[in-house]
């Protein structure tokens, strides 16, 4: 050890020896000092710039311990690692009133043994390490320096972020300890790996540690510089093709040789270069070019290799348009297209939302449900303005070829890619909403299944490697926001059904279609003839009359139909020469859509025992249906039911379970043990071209049956769904909301629900809940006693 050496080693020791056993604890955010580091730090807590003043005063030692969570404003004991460095403050520069900046130097380790004081700032008593005194050095310690020395010295050699004089100044490092702090400095770790290393006490343990984390980082280091050597290699070979090309053009132009096919494949070259093809794609599109630099041009083979380099030059790859990520904005513009639609609005938003937070999300896939004329095609076109994106829409009613998914082969004459790349293409866009519409009406054929082809479209896990017969090369499809239709759910396949989100939409309302016609319809119709707003006054009386006697539908279809019958009807007049406003209220509405064709019957008649109303659900909507029940002499024995309205299997089960249980309560109900032996009962179900069945008419039936067996009257404007079990247990029903719209278009003002369907109540817009009156049963008795007015009909 040379004089030096024993001179620097002595006064580290007396520096050592004068550090007091309780110090002042600064806590550290986001950073740590190791020994012999010389760091500025800005403080700004006002407990810790009153911990410096205090320390500039007296001995200028101060224990830097880092927060085990830098978010922490006011951090506590246990917010503090137990291990830290002692610094001594070499220089103080006061930046505001309120911070100041320090450099401070790292002198040793020391883990805190207890805090002593808490206010204005922590003091504690320490226990101090020297790293002398726990040094033991021989052969092999010496052996990991220089091969921890060597380690780092080609690090940075293969980073540009460390100075190369780093290299020098850890050469001569021979102290273990001291090399693996300065290494672990400049190390790419995370700060909680940095704590750890700070903890370790011993020279050699943690030099082997930083040495583990050296060969990771250099390993790191050597493959990404491989990488870029590869890219460079990559780069040079196509710009010397590029200067050959150059100049074999040039010799071209110098000798008058004109090779239209040389410009036409130089053409395509470009084009592929344009396209920003994925990698795949560009193996593919330079493949086939090779092949068509050998063709000549008048060959078929030559003809589809050009079509299938344009068809792979022209489609957005790397091509997106940038989302409206401002909710409000898009709030706007979908409350100003549509009336209602809580539940999608709510969808998109939360969507924006989380787009907003995490820019790579995979678009949803929803699929909307509902009858026809509710808006949702429509729909799918604001979600598209909303969010500042292509629309493109594929309608796959009657689609029965796999083809028209996948699309064919290049072996066939004519082929050509799918209907989804090619409406990708017609997009210019790998983000457009993409409605996929009436995708329940998919057919099935010889040619394929086209619905097992949409499998891999919607499915998010496959979506972004799908691949086209005619392409052949991936395609990703993961950035569309996919939006499917359908009018019944049971006609999607179950495991199409199962990757979509299914959002249903129910019919509208009486309230509802007024404000659509009031906001939307009117004023597109006025505008679509050529009028003026102010020349046309269609008041709400006469829009509700519209909807309640000229229309009977889920949706608004046919309300805009009549109500561009009225405009139309206006224009002809002004067109005729008349002028002024166009008033049209309830007493002239006849002579614009002639005589009202629906009428509340079920509010006003008067039903005869053996009579029920029922609640069905349709494609279109709710609708009520009537139950009829009449008795007649037994002609032959063993005939006590006969069904006729076209009813399906189901429908026939739940009236056979109807007759069984009235007759098995046959005295409870008050019913003549005679009447089964002496009548035969025909339970018919009118309108009965139309086929029928499902399971929500056997608490219909079963009334039907108990109000001609009793000859008690059913209550006058009531309604009824549900199952029923031969155990006298009414089971619940679907498509209550759909039910309950049509119950309240008809005029129903009671309606008696399954128990368990309490719960789809709260679906159920506001003014229909005040305006119906639900009666919710478990049992098929407590059903009865609601729904049959009590004694005999005289």
């Amino acid at each position: 050890m040379s004089s030096q050496q024993i001179e620097q080693q002595r006064m580290s020791q007396e520096l050592l020896d004068s550090i007091p056993s309780e110090i002042g604890l600064l806590p550290l955010r986001g950073t740590l000092v190791y020994p012999g580091m010389l760091v500025p730090l800005l403080v700004g807590r006002p407990s810790s710039v009153k911990l410096v003043d205090d320390v500039l005063v007296n001995h200028r030692f101060l224990l830097l311990v880092t927060q085990k969570e830098a978010s922490i404003e006011n951090p506590s004991p246990e917010d503090l690692y137990q291990v830290g460095t002692v610094a001594v403050v070499l220089k103080m520069s006061r930046q505001d009133e309120d911070s100041m900046q320090v450099i401070v130097q790292g002198i040793a380790r020391a883990t805190v043994l207890e805090f002593t004081q808490r206010a204005p700032y922590f003091r504690v008593r320490i226990q101090l390490y020297d790293p002398e005194s726990v040094l033991h050095v021989d052969s092999k310690s010496e052996a990991l320096v220089k091969i921890v020395q060597d380690s780092f010295g080609k690090l940075i050699q293969h980073t540009d972020q460390l100075p190369k004089e780093l290299m020098h100044f850890a050469a001569s490092l021979d102290h273990p300890g001291k090399l693996a702090d300065l290494v672990a400095v400049n190390l790419n770790i995370d700060l909680a790996q940095k704590q750890h290393i700070l903890e370790i006490l011993d020279p050699n343990e943690r030099l082997q540690y930083v040495h583990r984390l050296l060969i990771h980082e250099l390993e790191v280091a050597e493959l990404a510089a491989k990488i870029q050597e590869d890219v460079r290699k990559g780069m040079d070979e196509a710009q010397r093709e590029m200067y050959l090309r150059k100049k074999l053009a040039a010799i071209q132009k110098e000798l008058g040789v004109d090779d239209p096919q040389s410009e036409a494949l130089q053409e395509l070259r470009e084009k592929i270069e344009e396209a920003d093809l994925p990698e795949d794609a560009r193996e593919a599109a330079e493949q086939e070019l090779d092949r068509i630099a050998h063709m000549h041009p008048s060959s078929a083979e030559y003809t589809v290799a050009r079509t299938y380099l344009d068809w792979l030059t022209e489609l957005p790859w790397s091509k997106s348009s940038e989302d409206c990520l401002d909710i409000e904005v898009a709030r706007e513009v979908l409350e100003a297209d549509h009336y209602g639609l809580k539940k999608v609005k709510d969808r998109i938003l939360e969507y924006l939302a989380v787009r907003t937070l995490k820019a790579d999300m995979q678009g949803p896939i929803l699929c909307l449900v509902g009858p026809p004329g509710v808006g949702k095609t429509s729909l799918g076109r604001s979600i598209a303005d909303a969010m500042k994106r292509e629309f493109v829409r594929l309608s796959l009613g009657g689609v029965r070829d796999e083809a028209e998914i996948r699309g064919h082969r290049r072996t066939y004459v004519g082929a050509l890619p799918g209907r989804i790349i090619q409406s990708l293409r017609q997009a210019q866009t790998n983000n457009p909403v993409f409605m996929l519409d009436e995708i329940d009406k998919l057919g099935v054929d010889f040619q394929g299944d086209p619905a097992s082809a949409l499998l891999e479209v919607l499915d998010p896990d496959q979506n972004h490697t799908f691949v086209d017969h005619y392409l052949d090369v991936p395609f990703d499809l993961s950035k569309i926001l996919f939006i499917a239709t359908a009018n019944m759910i049971d006609a999607i396949p179950t495991a199409l059904r199962d990757r979509m989100e299914i959002i249903p939409i129910p019919g509208y309302t009486e309230f509802e279609k007024l404000r659509i016609a009031e906001r939307y319809l009117v004023p597109r119709q006025i505008e679509a003839h050529g009028l003026e707003r102010d020349q046309v006054d269609l008041p709400d009386q006469t829009l509700s009359l519209v909807i309640r006697h000229y229309t009977r539908e889920a949706g608004v279809r046919q309300l805009e139909r009549e109500i561009a019958t009225i405009v139309r009807k206006i224009a002809r007049r002004v067109a005729e020469g008349e002028d002024g406003k166009f008033v049209i209220d309830t007493s002239t509405i006849s002579e614009y859509l002639g005589v009202p064709r629906f009428h509340d019957e079920v509010a006003e008649v008067n039903l005869a025992p053996g009579i029920a109303v029922g609640l069905a659900w349709t494609p279109t909507g709710g609708d009520v249906i009537f139950v009829e029940a009449t008795k007649m002499s037994k002609v032959r024995p063993g005939t006590d039911l006969c069904l006729t309205g076209q009813l399906g299997d189901v429908m026939q089960e739940s009236a056979q379970a109807a007759l069984s249980y009235i007759r098995s309560h046959a005295e409870e109900l008050g019913i003549d043990t005679s009447f089964f032996n002496d009548y035969e009962v025909h339970l018919h179900v009118p309108s009965g071209g139309v086929p029928k069945d499902g399971p929500s008419a056997g608490l219909t039936m079963a009334a039907t049956l108990a109000s001609l067996a009793t000859g008690r009257q059913v209550r006058d404007s009531l309604a009824m769904t549900g199952e029923i079990s031969l155990r006298g247990k009414v089971l619940p029903v679907d498509g209550i909301k759909e039910k309950a719209l049509a119950a309240d278009r008809l005029g129903i003002k009671t309606v008696i629900l399954p128990l368990q369907n309490e719960k789809d109540l709260v679906e159920l817009p506001p003014e229909v809940r005040e305006s119906l009156h639900f009666e919710l049963v478990d049992d098929i008795q407590d059903a009865f006693n609601i729904a049959l007015k009590p004694g005999k009909m005289a």
